[in-house]
């Protein structure tokens, strides 16, 4: 995919944001001047060590936290001095998650899990026509009705995904999304994400460990100590 950064505004754009945590009188600096720009249609990878500031700068590019100073734009939202309950509501409308755990709830079928974004979404109309339709988008058509304990790990994984897809946000953000699958699961969901990349030009931002998964994004950016390091500077 050939992008023009210069006629795309990004979806996000995070300028010299910084991230200080207090332990008594001991600060603990997890971000210390982040510039990051992501276009529309990208598929990029966040990578690190332990300790690095990757899950950090997670919660701040979904809406999870504030930052201590800098700007973050999110689909052109200034979101950095938002207070929690208009996070909340960025988070609902523009910002699709999959996490590591697939955090269905057990006792709902696959429908009404995909359906529970749109419950507290500003448009509420045609909500079972909608979960169907990002069911099917993933490839469970045919399991719409299953609960959760009657599905594999791969197909709650999807599952989750058509949930993250479901309000149709500016980014989604898949946080390990392959940590808790066997190989092949692992390498369906890979393969899923990328369909939707190509496909449907869905801006993707995987946070991940394994290089394995990162080589399906377009680009990565490596995290060391709370900096984005340049490809040459990591050794």
């Amino acid at each position: 995919m050939e992008l023009t950064p210069q006629a795309v505004k990004p979806v996000i754009d995070v300028q010299n944001l910084t991230k200080d945590y207090y332990i008594g009188e001991i600060v603990v600096r997890a971000l210390r001047g982040i510039d990051m720009q992501i276009f529309p249609g990208e598929m990029v990878a966040i990578m690190g060590p332990s300790g690095s500031g990757k899950s950090t700068l997670m919660n701040m590019i979904g809406c999870l936290d504030s930052p201590t100073s800098g700007d973050y734009y999110l689909d052109s939202l200034r979101v950095s001095d938002l207070h929690d309950d208009e996070l909340a509501i960025v988070r609902n409308q523009k910002i699709g998650f999959v996490f590591q755990k697939y955090n269905l709830l057990p006792r709902i079928d696959a429908i009404e899990n995909v359906a529970l974004p749109l419950r507290y979404s500003e448009d509420t109309s045609n909500m079972r026509q909608r979960a169907e339709a990002a069911l099917e988008s993933v490839g469970l058509g045919d399991r719409m009705r299953h609960k959760p304990n009657e599905l594999s790990g791969g197909q709650q994984q999807r599952v989750a995904i058509a949930r993250a897809l479901v309000n149709q946000p500016a980014i989604l953000l898949a946080d390990e999304p392959t940590g808790n699958l066997d190989s092949q699961s692992g390498k369906e969901v890979m393969e899923l994400l990328i369909k939707l990349n190509q496909q449907q030009n869905t801006t993707i931002v995987l946070v991940t460990h394994d290089p394995t998964v990162a080589l399906h994004a377009q680009r990565t950016i490596q995290l060391f100590d709370g900096l984005i390091k340049a490809p040459e500077a990591i050794a």
